[in-house]
């Protein structure tokens, strides 16, 4: 049996201002943007390439920008950070990590998984954007 997550809820306060900046600063496309009644929206966005999408909820049980460390896979981080920069998103550094704990700048042997940025939406949910380049990454058995 498959096991696959489609959907994760990201907590905002103001769905107007979040759904503007994943779709026009960040690139998302819009899934759905449906209310059923006065108190009750969603908003469902999709990265580009995922099979996973978000839905932006108001009052859902956590409070909005209490959502951290979601994972935004890229193959070409530089390429990623550059496409966010140009959109006005405040993005960190590049960091890594090794032996020493977290480290400034890309992974010096490039290696999958361990080169991050990362950037908070308006609300102050928090994601790290990842490089993963399928086309050099070993086979998984």
């Amino acid at each position: 049996m498959d096991w696959t997550i489609e959907l994760i809820v990201v907590p905002v306060s103001d769905i107007d201002r979040a759904k503007a900046f994943y779709m026009d600063q960040v690139g998302f496309k819009l899934e759905v943007d449906t209310s059923v009644g006065e108190n009750f929206r969603v908003v469902q966005l999709t990265p580009p390439g995922s099979a996973a999408s978000i839905a932006l909820l108001k009052n859902p049980p956590m409070a909005p920008g209490s959502l951290k460390g979601l994972h935004l896979i890229v193959p070409d981080i530089e390429a990623a950070r550059k496409q966010l920069v140009e959109h006005g998103v405040e993005v960190s550094d590049f960091f890594h990590f090794d032996a020493g704990g977290q480290q400034t700048g890309p992974d010096p042997a490039r290696q999958n998984y361990n080169t991050f940025l990362s950037f908070d939406d308006p609300e102050g949910n928090g994601w790290l954007v990842q490089e993963v380049n399928r086309a050099k990454a070993p086979a998984q058995d």
